[in-house]
């Protein structure tokens, strides 16, 4: 069945108009945590089985809700024979913070595909889950929200070969802690317009974040990120900007310029895609200053945004602007009770402060502990055009730091040193390391693999060292 060109979050749209939507640009795949885990499927084919086939009436529905999209992203997005995938194959292991697959091609295209990409990390959770423990896996899938997550268990189990376990879908039972999650949060915040809902990266499947929606949808909240998800139930699609976009351009200003001058209506800046103080914040306020009249929004999302909630106050009154504030990014029900009471502490209007939730509405909700959380699956834009980019944020101690250029993975064969070395296309391998990446499938399988688990290290190629300190000097000519 084609996938929906509506079936992605709605800043993707966004981005792709203020962009260059036939740009060739690589993202990268990997998983921050969640320890050694096995690849179930062939990647290649499940990347090109996800890419969507556009409709006229997807177009419609988009130009209605002020994403008209031009010639440009219609080209993009039909030029699948130009997409590339490589990754490691079937039946492969790989460890933290690896990059297990890239993505080449139209910019607006390879970009397009991450929220549903992102749901293969409930695959290879279970598919490791299985190989491991079967007692654990039984407990894990004993309940599911829905019978598309049922069914893709299934699938994952015949693929590694491990026999089904009993699951249960118990859809009623997933609406009602939804519906109590939302509630509680509008509560808190005493007005559900002030609630919009961003987890269909952190879904398991598209059936699953619909139930979501509707949950969300019956006890007042309008607006979702996910464009395919507000066409089915009558909501509003929501969503500006990623860091993807501040990459593209290397500064917050021109991102943020670019973003205002390219579309029309309200901007959302995303402020920590280098340094939230320092740089979002700054060329955020120069912006709002310009044009007080447009609204324009500021978007927190990592760090410690108490501090900078406070200090983005602070300067916002010295310089006499009003922005709207958006909190997003692990927010739960005693973090809004917090930022509510910062926000009356500050005097700040109810109507210029604005929540956005993801997995605490849709996968804390579950029975199933298989979250994207868990592993911390994430989907970066590493090059565009020929200039290789990363995404730093405020914290380097949180790991959020990506890697940049066009990553291929070497994978230790014998000697010392690192299990997995990052390196960038075209380097050969280095000495007693094999390139994982063109290696060929084999039966998944954890067995005689822990013992390299108990020590992994991942370490990057004197190529990948060398791009990464470049763009920090760049970013960062005084230090960090």
């Amino acid at each position: 069945m084609a996938t929906s060109l509506l079936a992605t979050d709605g800043y993707k749209f966004s981005m792709a108009e203020a962009g260059w939507p036939l740009r060739q640009e690589t993202f990268y795949y990997s998983h921050r945590k969640g320890g050694l885990q096995v690849m179930p499927l062939d990647l290649a084919a499940y990347v090109k089985a996800l890419l969507p086939d556009p409709k006229p009436e997807d177009y419609e529905f988009l130009a209605r809700y002020d994403y008209e999209m031009g010639v440009g992203f219609k080209a993009a997005i039909l030029r699948k024979e130009r997409l590339t995938v490589r990754a490691i194959p079937r039946g492969a292991l790989f460890f933290p913070r690896e990059p297990i697959l890239t993505v080449t091609g139209p910019s607006a295209l390879v970009s397009w595909v991450e929220p549903l990409l992102l749901q293969l990390n409930y695959r290879v959770q279970v598919a490791t889950q299985a190989l491991a423990d079967r007692d654990a896996l039984a407990r894990a899938l004993a309940t599911v929200t829905c019978e598309e997550q049922k069914a893709i268990a299934l699938e994952t189990l015949d693929a590694v070969g491990v026999k089904p376990v009993p699951i249960t879908v118990d859809s009623e039972g997933y609406l009602r802690r939804v519906r109590a999650t939302v509630q509680e949060l509008i509560d808190i915040v005493e007005d559900p317009a002030r609630i919009f809902e961003v987890g269909l990266r952190a879904a398991t499947c598209m059936e699953h974040h619909e139930l979501a929606l509707r949950a969300c949808k019956e006890v007042g909240v309008q607006r979702t990120s996910n464009v395919e998800g507000a066409r089915k139930l009558g909501m509003i699609p929501v969503g500006t900007m990623g860091h993807e976009h501040v990459q593209r351009y290397g500064s917050d200003d021109a991102a943020f310029r670019a973003m205002r001058e390219r579309r029309p209506g309200r901007s959302s800046y995303l402020l920590d895609t280098f340094d939230t103080l320092t740089s979002g914040i700054p060329a955020a306020f120069q912006l709002i200053r310009e044009d007080p009249s447009a609204q324009d929004s500021i978007r927190f999302d990592s760090g410690n945004k108490k501090l900078q909630y406070l200090y983005a106050v602070t300067r916002a009154r010295d310089v006499g602007i009003r922005p709207v504030n958006i909190l997003e990014d692990g927010l739960d029900a005693q973090a809004t009770r917090e930022f509510e009471d910062l926000r009356r502490q500050v005097g700040w209007e109810p109507s210029a402060q604005f929540y956005g939730y993801g997995g605490h509405i849709v996968a804390r909700t579950m029975d199933c502990p298989l979250t994207r959380d868990r592993v911390a699956a994430i989907y970066k834009l590493s090059s565009t055009g020929r200039t290789p980019v990363m995404k730093f944020g405020n914290e380097l101690a949180e790991g959020k730091q990506s890697i940049p250029g066009t990553p291929v993975l070497f994978r230790r064969r014998h000697g010392s040193g690192p299990i997995g070395l990052v390196g960038q296309e075209g380097e050969p391998a280095p000495e007693g390391y094999f390139p994982l990446m063109d290696s060929t499938a084999e039966a998944p399988s954890l067995v005689g693999a822990q013992e390299s688990a108990t020590d992994a290290r991942i370490g990057y190629t004197q190529a990948t060292k060398e791009l990464v300190d470049e763009l920090t000097r760049r970013h960062f000519p005084k230090g960090r």
